[in-house]
């Protein structure tokens, strides 16, 4: 799912990335990111719309 890339420095550099195999999890990870991003605008809202005026 990630590759790591070491570096040989001081202090010691390490790297991460999504591999190929990684990248194909993109799509649902953003259909979740935007799931949650809608549910807490509907639950703003409905806090909203509860505060006394």
């Amino acid at each position: 799912m990630t590759t790591r890339k070491q570096y040989s420095t001081i202090p010691p550099t390490v790297e991460y990335s999504l591999a190929e195999r990684g990248k194909t999890l993109i799509p649902a990870l953003e259909s979740v990111y935007q799931w949650a991003d809608d549910q807490m605008k509907k639950e703003n809202e409905i806090q909203t719309s509860d505060s006394p005026s």
